[in-house]
């Protein structure tokens, strides 16, 4: 029972400090957007295929304007 108990803590934990982090992040983002930039998963050195930068670039998605 203990053991559970502190997985859920622990758990909770975790998803309280990426709740946090989106929090304080500008625009709620994570920096890194585009996985095909990842030296480990691209290989290659092929483009990304969502927004079509080339793995020295930064994500070119564009930001979504809010309407507030």
């Amino acid at each position: 029972m203990k053991t559970i108990l502190l997985s859920i803590g622990l758990l909770a934990l975790c998803f309280a400090g990426i709740a946090i982090k989106i929090i304080l992040k500008k625009d709620g983002e994570f920096s890194g957007t585009c996985a095909s930039n990842n030296p480990l998963l691209n290989k290659e050195g092929e483009s990304c295929s969502f927004c079509g930068a080339s793995p020295d670039e930064k994500c070119k998605k564009p930001v979504e304007q809010s309407v507030a």
